[in-house]
């Protein structure tokens, strides 16, 4: 939903995943240390120093010649995923993840065998001796986990994409900060601003008929980061309010070394609210339902907006500032731009 009309005044205060080989420590004694487990890492290693041996590997798993990689046989062929327990094959060996399984009505996709309830165990032993770098390992994470410990790293990863912060549309478009903002202002035409203060005045011409509406009017530039502003109108329990709200372009570690006010008010009166700006990696609408953030009822809008009440005349001010951590005391001190 569009606001009619937008009058946006910010000082520029100045500031502005290759070929993978098995490798098996061996002992002397030709069976082993029957009690150690196979420790297998996967790595870009692309010389295959395996010994063939007509075909056999050395993981004892039909099908698995050295040309196989380990990582391949652990990959769903149906949504190309790596598999995770259950991992479920047919009768005649082929493989595919429990996910999977509820879409094939129960028929092999590679044989189109029945697949019953059978287990591949010994693939999943396999799984539990890999290592296995973090998919992210092109953006900058340098950890390798075991295999069943990969999937929880990188679902909270700090070098894993980010979403894009628009608010108002399910926009699916990811990346690192500089590709998003690029993203912000050319495809949703996002304003830009270079700054730490910003004056926004928001007008509606009827304002109860906006019931639920979202606006990002503008993204912030100072202290070498980016700040989205929102503004939002929505049912809080049955009262309709107002809300606005900062979030910092980056993950929630870095949020916390700043703060924001935002100050909206007329005739003599005035609210204010100050707090961290919230990480992108919390989407708009989990910070509005917290209500974090600076709300207005309608009511007290309509007040500030002066005239008849029946305009939305909104002036919002605020600004932005680091906090700096005081060597000698301890003590937080606000880096203001100035």
């Amino acid at each position: 939903m569009d606001l009619d009309n937008i009058e946006c005044v910010s000082s520029s205060d100045g500031l502005e995943d290759e070929e993978i080989h098995p490798q098996i420590a061996h002992n002397h004694h030709q069976f082993g240390n029957l009690n150690s487990k196979p420790h297998i890492i996967i790595n870009n290693n692309n010389n295959n120093n395996n010994n063939s041996n007509n075909g056999n590997n050395n993981l004892g798993i039909p099908g698995l010649t050295p040309a196989t990689s380990v990582h391949e046989l652990l990959e769903c062929p149906v949504c190309t995923n790596s598999m995770y327990p259950p991992i479920h094959q047919c009768h005649n060996g082929h493989t595919l993840c429990s996910t999977c399984k509820t879409r094939v009505q129960n028929r092999c996709p590679t044989c189109r065998q029945e697949l019953g309830d059978i287990r591949c165990l010994a693939l999943e032993k396999v799984a539990e001796s890999l290592e296995l770098p973090c998919r992210y390992i092109s953006l900058g994470c340098p950890e390798i986990f075991p295999y069943y410990s990969k999937l929880k790293h990188e679902a909270l990863c700090n070098f894993r994409p980010y979403s894009c912060p628009y608010a108002g549309s399910e926009c699916s478009v990811t990346g690192d900060i500089p590709f998003l903002v690029t993203h912000l202002r050319d495809d949703h035409k996002v304003d830009m601003h270079t700054g730490c203060t910003f004056n926004h005045r928001y007008v509606k011409s009827n304002p109860r008929e906006v019931e639920n509406a979202t606006w990002m009017l503008t993204v912030f530039h100072c202290f070498g980061q980016y700040f989205c502003l929102h503004f939002e109108a929505f049912q809080l329990g049955m009262a309709p309010v107002y809300m606005a709200f900062l979030r910092f372009m980056g993950d929630e570690a870095d949020a916390r070394n700043y703060s924001y006010s935002l100050e909206v008010g007329a005739n003599g009166r005035k609210l204010t609210w100050e707090g961290t700006p919230r990480s992108i990696r919390d989407s708009h609408r989990k910070v509005r339902d917290s209500h974090d953030g600076l709300i207005i009822q309608r009511n007290m809008a309509l007040f500030f907006s002066g005239g008849d009440r029946k305009e939305l005349k909104l002036r919002v001010t605020g600004k932005i500032w680091k906090e700096q951590q005081n060597q000698e005391g301890g003590v937080c001190i606000p880096n203001l731009c100035s």
